[in-house]
């Protein structure tokens, strides 16, 4: 039965809630209302042109909220229960209404990343104010736009609130279609096709009792009109929460992550429950996620440079370990105009920043991958980020966080907090979902919660995600495995995944000799961009075709070329793109698919009354790129740019210096062929010098720097006077405008010049740096003990009971080796597993001089005291300390090097 519908006149609310509406542009101003509370029992909110979407508020007699929303007088969604409860307060009955305001909202704002750059959002609102039983007030707003509907709470509790459930609910009709996932908080799981009652058994592995939990986003069909489920605006505030669903039910409830209760100070605005509503081309280019989110925390994002990168891991699992595979990827990159190489588990910093050296001189930026638990504490930060920006990184991928609980969200605001300042960008795998992250920080290039390429194969579920994942935000899915043994799709399926899926960064999941198999692939992949001025669903949808096959064919433009990319899961069938979004005029069309088993490129011209038929293999596709047809013009390619090959030697690239003492270093850059290089630039890079050293000379620079023509400089640097022994690397830049123009950034040419000061006295292993390092689990730490999961988690170094303000915490199978010049000629340590292993663990220690043992223990074992271990070090220039596994496997296999010190000449 259809409820009344009445409209309340409306009223101003209260400061304190009007203050948590955000900072929308009221254009609609709200008229008071003397109206008596329950005047009426139902209210509607329609969108901005009152013409498609109705979100309609009831209250029933006991008190308790529904909402309901319908399309053109059509149901959608039936009404579902609204409420919150606290400690101190449930208001999910006994409310009645005290005043209502409305406005409208109308936002324009700039993405870096995503489906559109440029946006314009109009919404609906109405805020109610309720009463409860008890006297406590809550407000709730509901948005209604062109694609959707979004309502959230508003409490105005001063101090601290906590929240301990809400009773937020979506209900559907039983047999709507429904492409569900079971709730993991990897976002990891399969998606399934079922109906919002059946839910349950199709996929019962998140299920207790007859209660099951399924993530966000949700995709429903209810007649013509489909719906996606999901959430904005979520940060530290509060925590991520997903649905629950009992049994044959229709009703899907809002849950908690982990079912806890979240605090935080009042007054408090709780997340968007958010339905994206409206045909699939609605939902495919709908911005309502972003749209609810608040604005960018960043004013200047001119740092920020979306862009494709290839990545090694996923064809060669062991390569990010291997200095000289990943120069083949960063070679590779360079030669088709990648913006990027991303570097994962397994780089090691000693070699890290020479690899970012050799890329940038290349016009190739590195993006380096993180274990979260390396960057888990503020220390942890502090320590790593500040330093691989010195590098030269351009971002982080970090990985893992598994969670959506509230401090995980409040870990998430930190480091983005911490990233923007350092102007590092990120991506987020083994993340959450996102939720409108990608405006309020713009530095945030993708994030992962989608089970892709690196899961295996699967092209149903790949129809799925253009419909569901990738509608919210930026999805790194990895495509483009040409080479992968046992693939499950056709090749212009693989090369059409990153046209279908928006990423602000797009890791390409190939190695260079099987893109180099596949050249037409290659020279559509030098042409893509990552970043769009319109996206279109063209054709397809989520259930299957009459042929039997499902398929997604999805259009992207960015200047004046459009993108397409279509993709099917099936048997074979001819794919058909109708290209109205082309708009007026002639335009090139250049069509890649499948042809016995290769990719085979067709050029025509063609109108945008015309459709495009492509014959597509059994779980295949196409990709196309269109431009607009000029006279002489055969193709839609833009010229790939590569940096020319420069040199900078530095005289002299390595001395030896003391305390206080004065170096000069001269510089000479040039480009020995080419075209003239402009707005060049050589210096001494003098914000990554030691506190305490200086560096006098004047930077050089020149407009035109042709070929053939050198740029000389000069420069005295003074070491620090307190600077202990060790190696100290002073970096020489070159920079230059880069030839691909645009907002590309300036090539960066760096050589460096290696000051030794001589090691002098007692010198502790924990303060050198590492030539390398490997280890058991996470890096080796520097005095303290190992702790296993990431970098800086261990405790003070303890052995028997005794502990050690020094020394190395190692996992065994573990080493590092150190320079020590030939100066020293005692080594010793105290060594023995450490006691946070309670009494586990077995490891033997082995000190060894340019390759050649000098001493080692036997197997010690936890729970015994401290070995004392010494050795001769004379005339050693590589001191190598191992760990090895006493042979029970490296579970708790902590070893710790107590105070690990060396003697050296004076």
């Amino acid at each position: 039965m259809r409820l009344r519908r009445e409209r309340l006149r409306r009223v101003v609310t209260g400061v304190a809630l009007s203050a948590l509406l955000g900072s929308g542009l009221v254009v609609a101003a709200a008229a008071p209302s003397t109206a008596a509370p329950h005047s009426t029992d139902t209210w509607t909110v329609d969108d901005p042109g009152r013409s498609t979407l109705t979100a309609q508020l009831d209250l029933d007699s006991a008190g308790e909220l529904h909402l309901a929303v319908d399309r053109g007088g059509a149901p959608v969604l039936l009404p579902g229960r609204l409420g919150i409860r606290t400690d101190q307060h449930d208001l999910t009955t006994g409310l009645e209404l005290i005043r209502r305001q409305d406005r409208t909202v109308h936002e324009s704002y700039r993405m870096t990343t995503g489906k559109q750059l440029r946006r314009s959002a109009t919404m609906r609102e109405a805020t109610f104010t309720f009463r409860g039983a008890d006297g406590a007030q809550l407000g709730v707003a509901v948005r209604v736009s062109d694609d959707g509907v979004a309502y959230r709470y508003l409490l105005d509790d001063k101090g601290t609130v906590t929240v301990t459930q809400e009773a937020s609910t979506f209900d559907l009709p039983t047999d709507a279609e429904a492409w569900v996932q079971p709730y993991a908080t990897s976002y990891e799981t399969e998606r399934t096709e079922t109906t919002a009652g059946a839910a349950n058994t199709a996929q019962p592995r998140t299920c207790t009792g007859d209660t099951c939990s399924f993530g966000y986003p949700t995709l429903f069909q209810v007649g013509g009109t489909y719906v996606l489920l999901t959430e904005a605006d979520v940060d530290g505030r509060y925590s991520g929460s997903h649905l629950d669903h009992v049994d044959g039910s229709g009703a899907y409830s809002v849950a908690l992550a982990d079912d806890a209760p979240v605090t935080s100070q009042g007054p408090l605005a709780t997340p968007w429950r958010t339905a994206i509503v409206g045909d699939l081309d609605t939902l495919v280019g709908s911005t309502l996620v972003d749209d609810l989110a608040p604005p960018s925390k960043v004013e200047d994002t001119s740092w920020i440079r979306p862009g494709v990168d290839d990545w090694s891991w996923l064809s060669d699992g062991s390569s990010p370990g291997d200095y000289d595979r990943q120069r083949d990827f960063v070679d590779y990159a360079a030669e088709h105009g990648l913006q990027y190489t991303l570097v994962d588990a397994g780089w090691q910093a000693s070699w890290v920043p020479e690899l970012v050296r050799y890329a940038r001189a290349r016009g190739v930026d590195v993006i380096l991958w993180f274990d979260w638990n390396d960057l888990k504490t503020q220390q942890q930060r502090d320590d790593w980020l500040p330093k691989v920006k010195a590098w030269g990184v351009a971002g982080v991928k970090v990985d893992y966080m598994y969670s959506d609980s509230q401090s995980t969200f409040q870990w998430y605001d930190a480091i983005l907090r911490d990233t923007a300042r350092l102007r590092l960008m990120v991506d987020f795998h083994g993340a959450t979902i996102p939720r409108g992250l990608q405006r309020t920080w713009p530095q945030v290039m993708s994030v992962e919660a989608v089970r892709g390429e690196e899961n295996g194969q699967n092209p149903t579920r790949d129809i799925f995600l253009a419909f569901t994942r990738n509608i919210v935000g930026s999805m790194d899915y990895t495509p483009t495995w040409f080479s992968r043994p046992n693939r499950q799709d056709s090749l212009a399926h693989e090369l059409a995944l990153p046209v279908v899926y928006e990423s602000g960064w797009t890791s390409l999941g190939d190695n260079p000799e099987g893109f180099a198999a596949q050249p037409v692939a290659e020279r559509y992949l030098e042409q893509l961009p990552t970043t769009w001025d319109e996206t279109h669903l063209v054709s397809g949808g989520p259930g299957q075709q009459p042929a039997g096959d499902r398929q997604a064919v999805i259009a992207r433009r960015n200047g004046d070329r459009w993108f397409v990319g279509g993709i099917l899961a099936g048997p074979g069938d001819t794919m058909t793109a109708p290209l109205g979004f082309l708009g007026k005029g002639t335009w090139l069309l250049e069509t890649v698919g499948d042809s016995d088993g290769q990719l085979q490129r067709t050029v025509r011209t063609v109108t945008a009354k015309e459709t495009l038929d492509v014959p597509a293999a059994a779980n295949g596709g196409f990709v196309a790129l269109a431009c607009p047809a000029t006279k002489g013009r055969t193709d839609c390619d833009h010229p790939v740019i590569t940096a020319p090959a420069t040199s900078l030697a530095l005289d002299p690239s390595a001395t030896t210096a003391g305390p206080g003492a004065k170096v000069g270093i001269d510089a000479t850059f040039e480009l020995p062929q080419g075209t003239a290089l402009r707005q060049v630039r050589l210096t001494v890079d003098r914000d990554r010098l030691p506190a305490g050293w200086t560096a006098s000379g004047r930077d050089v620079t020149a407009g035109s720097l042709p070929a053939g023509r050198a740029l000389d400089g000069r420069w005295t640097v003074t070491v620090g006077k307190d600077q202990p022994g060790g190696e100290v690397d002073v970096p020489v830049v070159a920079t230059y405008a880069n030839p691909a123009g645009g907002k590309a950034p300036p090539i960066h040419v760096e050589e460096i010049a290696r000051v030794s000061i001589p090691l002098h006295g007692t010198v502790y292993a924990s303060d050198q740096p590492f030539l390398t390092e490997t280890n058991g689990y996470g890096p080796v730490e520097r005095d303290q003990s190992n702790g296993e999961a990431g970098g800086q988690d261990g405790h003070p170094l303890t052995i028997g009971a005794t502990v050690y303000p020094k020394g190395l915490g190692m996992n065994a199978p573990a080493q590092v080796q150190i320079d020590v010049q030939g100066r020293c000629t005692r080594f010793e340590a105290h060594v023995g597993v450490d006691d946070e292993t309670s009494g586990q663990g077995s490891v033997t220690f082995t000190v060894l001089g340019d390759g050649r043992q000098l001493a080692a223990t036997g197997v010690l074992h936890g729970g015994q005291d401290a070995t004392d271990l010494t050795a001769d070090v004379t005339g050693v220039h590589t001191l190598t300390l191992a760990a090895g596994d006493g042979g029970d496997g490296k579970n708790y296999d902590h070893a710790d090097w107590g105070l690990a010190q060396l003697t050296c000449a004076n």
